[in-house]
């Protein structure tokens, strides 16, 4: 009986009632943000920025041990007088993508032409597929602001870009593990 009381106590001075400690718990910070300053995205940009396409991961960060999140900066240089490349979906990722900067064409959707599975593993986007190009995907322009989500098997590909060049930010959701935590990210 007396610790029933010294509980009822300590739950009266806390103002907090069962359910409520529970919950508060329930919200405790059970991680560590991962910081990617524009400074890093800027040299990271600046190494490749004579390539026609530079895809580079930044970090993948384990959250709390359930899935991954990778992100990485993209920019591809106007298509006007040369190959675009191909069209690609990725099996068990999902992308998102937010232009920076930057006039392009994308689309996504439809399906893959001359189709063929990527030979070994992927850091970038994990087991992923390649085509020639989208037969009857959805066609739209984007620029600077516009964000894109592209879930996985979900074919996707610039046909375009208008600009000098365009950058983006590409967010990588891997609930399945499979791209490789980067040394120092937790």
């Amino acid at each position: 009986m007396r610790i029933v009381c010294l509980l009822i106590i300590a739950l009266a001075w806390g103002n907090e009632t069962p359910a409520q400690a529970a919950q508060a718990a329930q919200h405790l910070p059970r991680g560590t943000a991962a910081d990617i300053p524009n400074s890093e995205i800027q040299t990271a940009l600046q190494k490749t920025a004579s390539d026609p396409v530079s895809d580079q991961q930044l970090r993948v960060v384990d959250i709390n041990g359930e899935y991954n999140v990778g992100v990485g900066v993209v920019h591809r240089a106007k298509t006007a007088g040369r190959k675009i490349g191909g069209a690609a979906e990725h099996n068990q990722v999902t992308e998102i993508y937010h232009i920076i900067s930057g006039n392009g064409t994308f689309v996504t959707g439809g399906t893959l032409e001359d189709a063929k599975d990527r030979a070994g593993p992927n850091a970038l986007t994990g087991p992923s597929t390649d085509g020639s190009r989208i037969r009857n995907g959805h066609m739209r322009n984007v620029g600077p602001g516009d964000v894109i989500v592209i879930p996985p098997n979900t074919p996707h590909q610039f046909t375009e870009v208008t600009s000098g060049e365009i950058v983006y930010l590409v967010v990588r959701v891997d609930p399945h593990k499979v791209l490789p935590v980067s040394a120092g990210a937790k």
